[in-house]
């Protein structure tokens, strides 16, 4: 029972996020660059190698995208927050 310590964090509201230290530009340069690498090696012949890699540009590609709109949603959250009123024009 005392290898359970990995649930401690999580009861205390600490969790892991090790992809926030990752910027969108990084994400988007993974993504491409994991497309290129797959592309490379699918005309090399490495066909099962090439599947993998190029399958994380998927993934990668979409993570950029949600921090994206994640970041512009704050911003603009923050811009429209001052009163709590909005006015339209």
């Amino acid at each position: 029972m005392e290898n359970l310590n990995f649930i401690d964090p999580l009861l205390h509201g600490i969790t892991p996020n090790p992809a926030s230290k990752l910027s969108v530009k990084n994400l988007v340069c993974a993504g491409i660059g994991s497309m290129v690498v797959g592309a490379v090696l699918k005309k090399a012949g490495h066909n099962k190698t090439a599947a993998i890699v190029g399958g994380l540009a998927l993934p990668l590609l979409a993570s950029a995208c949600y921090k994206h709109f994640e970041k512009s949603a704050k911003e603009k959250k923050a811009s429209t927050e001052s009163s709590g009123i909005e006015y339209n024009h």
